[in-house]
């Protein structure tokens, strides 16, 4: 990584430390395309790894569905880390002084079996489905510190990790329904308000999958078994207050839980 991408992390850590309010930083640190956006996410993940002792356990793959990509003005995935420090289990509690603002995601979480190594030419779904070995109802925690994201840079987001803050994660399950047509309830307070399906992140859950190794390959990279993958939300971001409650259900699968404050 080149110095100033370390300085970037330096200085992000210090922004999340304090709650700033999230801003366009990506020009302050010559991050001018994509591919240096995951780099600065890189040293990011490195410096926290290294100052808490924390590890990687996964990714989160983030605007795979339309309704994401319209809420935040971004046409195509990204992806992030997701550091063992940050899963908590079904039930969790969280805190929102923790965060610059708290927000969460309702996903489907899938684990692989074994490797999908870099290779050089694209994966096929068909590779990609026989590498999951199981599936589960999840929450992802974002930390977007204030955005305005009616004036959202891609770059800066990507480089923050992609937002990620933390996975809820319910029950796995190696034997799941037909995952397209899987309806997702999500509900506040024991009140449904909100729905999707499978079909909702790039037509398929594992279609996520599937770009994220791709995407890594482009960066010299690969997937291991073991890894659990966020397949992006299946409806818009919530920004729960203090005192409420949340549950996602995923119809023949299970669900996953989460109390606020």
């Amino acid at each position: 990584m080149t110095d100033r991408f370390e300085i970037f992390a330096r200085d992000l850590v210090a922004a999340h430390r304090e709650r700033a309010r999230f801003r366009s930083f990506s020009a302050e640190y010559g991050i001018r395309n994509l591919d240096d956006a995951y780099d600065a996410q890189e040293a990011l993940t490195a410096l926290r790894m290294g100052t808490a002792g924390d590890r990687s356990v996964g990714y989160k793959i983030g605007l795979t569905s339309l309704r994401m990509q319209e809420m935040c003005g971004i046409p195509h995935p990204i992806a992030g880390t997701v550091l063992a420090g940050g899963v908590r289990e079904s039930g969790a509690r969280l805190d929102p002084a923790q965060y610059g603002r708290l927000g969460i995601e309702f996903e489907i979480a899938v684990r692989l079996g074994h490797d999908l190594p870099l290779q050089a030419r694209p994966y096929e779904m068909a590779e990609i489905s026989a590498a999951v070995d199981a599936v589960a109802p999840a929450i992802e925690i974002i930390d977007d510190r204030n955005a305005d994201y009616a004036s959202l840079d891609p770059l800066s987001l990507v480089a923050d990790n992609s937002w990620n803050a933390g996975i809820v994660l319910g029950p796995f399950s190696r034997n799941w329904p037909d995952l397209p047509s899987l309806a997702g309830t999500v509900l506040g307070d024991g009140k449904a308000f909100d729905q999707g399906t499978g079909a909702d992140v790039l037509g398929h859950p594992f279609a996520p999958l599937a770009w994220l190794a791709n995407h890594l390959a482009t960066r010299g990279a690969g997937l291991t078994a073991g890894d659990i993958v966020m397949t992006g939300s299946i409806v818009t971001t919530k920004f729960p207050a203090a005192g409420e409650t949340y549950r996602f259900e995923l119809a023949g699968l299970g669900a996953v839980e989460a109390a606020i404050g």
